[in-house]
């Protein structure tokens, strides 16, 4: 009875990896995730952080350069984040996925990159 119980333990425990799936989230959830809250991760090989501010603002700040200034919007039909920056003639979207606990950025034109939050406006290191 017992190594039956343990065998089913391992068996679950083995499976659970197996059975985790990517989560495309939905515009709500996109809100609740940026909205007034920092975003930190590596774009281009670069360490980055963006601030995403309840008035459409996003902030993007890297090491050594200066922090550009740009809007951000959700898009309900498709449940995508988009933003525009200074020289853009239009909207770009950004899907927001989930695996296993963390977010990615996903587009047709990269690859999933991951990111992870932290509450408020936090551009800066500590």
């Amino acid at each position: 009875m017992r190594r039956r119980f343990v065998l089913a333990a391992v068996c679950t425990l083995l499976a659970a990896p197996a059975a985790a799936q990517a989560v495309k989230l939905k515009v709500h959830e996109i809100d609740a995730l940026l909205s007034g809250n920092t975003a930190v991760g590596t774009w281009e090989g670069q360490p980055y952080r963006q601030y995403f501010g309840d008035d459409g603002v996003t902030l993007y700040a890297r090491d050594g350069a200066r922090t550009a200034r740009g809007l951000w919007r959700l898009d309900a039909e498709r449940d995508e984040y988009q933003s525009q920056w200074p020289g853009d003639a239009e909207w770009q979207g950004w899907y927001v996925m989930e695996y296993a606990g963390d977010f990615f950025w996903v587009s047709k034109s990269t690859p999933p990159t991951p990111f992870r939050m932290v509450p408020g406006a936090q551009l800066v290191a500590e």
